[in-house]
């Protein structure tokens, strides 16, 4: 024989068989048909209701836009811009940095530093840490702001998937692709 065991929300608990497993006054017999229903259909919820063992759709989750929304931009946030053929990172870290070199530029016009650009080192002055910084900064503002807009789009029911992968910045990959040989 064989049984099935409900909890007290009358959901499927598990599936047993006389002989194999100690059987439960609160089990409930079934067919060799409906067993192998309970233990191989996954797509959806098994309940007992009053004499009857029916299976329920799972309730659709709703997609979270915010946190996907959040997650390209700070992968957009996150890559590379091209200043003055100098290829920079637009990391939170790299950015905290060139913001530090951007404050001692602006303290100091004869400021100069050797500087780490994703090709290597390269010495730059004040005026080139100032237009680093900018750079960088408007890339991560203009980041911030396609999120702002696609928020918004959900907001207004007027969001779809493929709005995702539009309207970002334009930006190179971290590293950059070799020509064929």
């Amino acid at each position: 024989m064989k049984y099935a065991l409900f909890d007290e929300n009358s959901n499927l608990q598990t599936c047993l068989i006389g002989g194999v497993h100690q059987i439960p006054a609160s089990a409930v017999k079934i067919d060799h048909n409906l067993f192998l229903r309970l233990t191989q259909e996954t797509d959806g919820i098994w309940r007992q209701v009053g004499d009857e063992i029916i299976k329920e759709p799972f309730s659709q989750v709703a997609p979270d836009y915010s946190r996907r929304v959040a997650a390209e931009r700070y992968e957009r946030e996150d890559s590379a811009v091209s200043v003055d053929g100098l290829l920079i990172a637009t990391s939170r870290e790299s950015a905290g940095l060139i913001y530090g070199a951007g404050l001692s530029a602006m303290l100091d016009p004869d400021y100069c530093c050797n500087f780490k650009t994703l090709d290597g080192f390269v010495e730059i002055g004040a005026q080139q840490i100032l237009a680093i910084a900018k750079a960088v900064r408007t890339h991560v503002q203009a980041c911030f702001d396609r999120e702002l807009a696609l928020l918004q789009a959900v907001e207004a029911g007027t969001y779809s998937d493929e709005m995702l992968k539009e309207g970002w910045p334009d930006s190179v990959p971290k590293t950059p692709i070799p020509p064929p040989q």
